[in-house]
């Protein structure tokens, strides 16, 4: 995989950072330019900085898929097409709308016919690649199948080289030394690993002088996305900070890291973290509320690089600080989260009493159709784990756990996931505090889990009880608020009688 070993690509100064800003953000064009790139910094204070950016908003489902709908963009059209009109067409509407971002941007400035000149050069240079390939593949000896992996990298590198490409114009055009950094590997005769590919493309690039924008897709013999999927741009931007030995990494995102959805406990109730732990960012994927991708995160955390997340629209906030250097005495519960759909899928096998690795056929099951574990809990013999997919990939499993352990008894239904996480929550009757709240608003738990790490708790209730779950938990343990009824819930029995 990656190696977390320390490298260095450039000679470059000992405080330069290294920054990801998110393609919602990159969409608010002015704001990241008055905010992050270039606002009031002085000339020296321009530089000793990289960027790494992601395509501007909805652009990576246009030419891959829509991640939240699934409707199909040009891969999904290429890939399930017989003919070459309907991606084709999809390929041109990607084309249109990026001039149209374009004149939105440049307006009638020179750069305007630069930046379109850009996007041409890429969108018909791979129209022309994906025909060639397809014509190729009608022929028995060639399999299309063979290459869809790499059609769906190149097509999702046109949306960050042209984002980058924009932004680096944008720059020059204020007078700042900015730089290209293409990562996407266009039109190179030869494979690279990450590592070379950051490597050579950095080789020549005084950071102290010159600021580069990198695009979040990096082409390399590895392959990105068959690994990270969409995350990928995350794992770039963690590697080029661990190469080029940065001070801090820096992520921009339209919101702060905050102890709660502002939409369920209210804009006024939620706090910015402030400052937590890697262990913390890793709990926070398994909720599938990420704050970096969890292989990103590692190797920042093996290279000891902080992460900051940065709001992008208040740049003035210093947002929350992830490292291992945080006070261990301060022990406090900093967000509560959780998945407000998972499904519990409960295996009861009376031959598992006793026997070593009874679980195994479950896991090879579940690994087998993809469907990640958030949480689970066994006994003697009954095995449940608590998923989160979609259920067709879960009636999948069920059918065929059954007909593996045709013996056994598997049960499923729809829960929600709520967890309570701090880098250090190792507070004498918190978890008894934590149930009495619930218990006080009226929410029964499935099931509890207090892992010995101390850096979550975690609750299984009914999925129509999630909102009012989160918001007690929060109203609790975050913002300090108990109600009587949840005091008397948590006290023991004899405080309870004399109550």
């Amino acid at each position: 995989m990656l190696s977390a070993q320390k490298k260095t690509v450039a000679k470059t100064d000992a405080g330069h950072s290294v920054h990801k800003i998110g393609g919602t953000s990159m969409s608010q064009v002015n704001a990241v330019m008055d905010n992050i790139l270039v606002g009031n910094l002085s000339d020296e204070e321009l530089y000793n900085r990289v960027f790494v950016v992601s395509a501007y908003g909805g652009f990576t489902d246009m030419l891959l898929e829509n991640k939240k709908t699934g409707e199909a963009g040009v891969y999904q059209l290429y890939a399930g097409s017989e003919t070459d009109w309907a991606w084709g067409d999809s390929l041109t509407k990607v084309s249109e709308k990026m001039c149209a971002i374009n004149e939105e941007i440049f307006g009638d400035a020179p750069e305007l016919k630069l930046a379109n000149a850009f996007v041409q050069e890429r969108i018909e240079g791979t129209r022309s690649c994906l025909m060639d390939l397809h014509r190729l593949c009608s022929f028995g000896h060639f399999k299309l199948e063979k290459h869809l992996l790499t059609v769906r990298e190149m097509l999702s590198a046109i949306g960050e080289s042209h984002s980058a490409h924009n932004t680096m114009l944008l720059l020059r055009a204020k007078g700042v030394n900015a730089v290209f950094a293409d990562l996407s590997g266009w039109r190179e005769p030869e494979a690279s690993t990450l590592d070379g590919r950051i490597e050579k493309v950095f080789s020549d690039i005084d950071i102290a002088k010159q600021l580069p924008i990198a695009t979040g897709y990096a082409q390399c013999s590895e392959g990105l996305m068959s690994i990270y999927g969409r995350g990928y741009s995350e794992v770039t931007f963690s590697r080029i900070a661990c190469l080029t030995q940065a001070r801090e990494a820096i992520i921009h995102k339209e919101f702060h890291l905050s102890s709660a959805d502002p939409r369920i406990v209210g804009e006024d109730a939620v706090r910015p973290i402030g400052r937590t732990s890697y262990d913390v960012a890793d709990q926070l994927s398994n909720m599938g509320m990420e704050a970096i991708h969890p292989r990103a995160a590692k190797g920042l955390r093996q290279n000891d690089i902080p992460l900051r997340i940065a709001n992008t629209f208040e740049p003035e906030h210093p947002g929350t600080v992830i490292d291992d250097h945080w006070d261990p005495d301060d022990s406090r519960v900093e967000i509560v989260t959780g998945v407000p759909t998972a499904f519990e899928i409960e295996v009861f096998n009376q031959d598992m009493v006793g026997v070593a690795g009874g679980e195994e056929t479950i896991l090879s099951v579940l690994k087998r159709f993809k469907v990640p574990t958030v949480t689970k809990n066994l006994n003697a013999n009954t095995i449940t784990h608590y998923v989160s997919a979609p259920l067709k990939q879960i009636r999948r499993c069920v059918d065929e756990i059954e007909e593996k352990q045709p013996e056994a008894s598997v049960k499923t239904r729809k829960v929600a996931i709520v967890s309570v996480i701090g880098a250090n929550i190792d507070q004498p009757g918190l978890f008894a505090r934590a149930v009495g709240i619930l218990d006080a608003d009226g929410i029964e738990l499935v099931a509890s889990h207090y892992p010995s790490r101390r850096v979550d708790l975690q609750f299984v209730v009914a999925e129509g009880d999630f909102n009012k779950a989160i918001k007690a938990l929060h109203r609790g343990l975050v913002e300090g608020k108990h109600s009587k009824a949840a005091d008397k819930s948590a006290a023991k029995p004899e405080e309870r009688a004399a109550a």
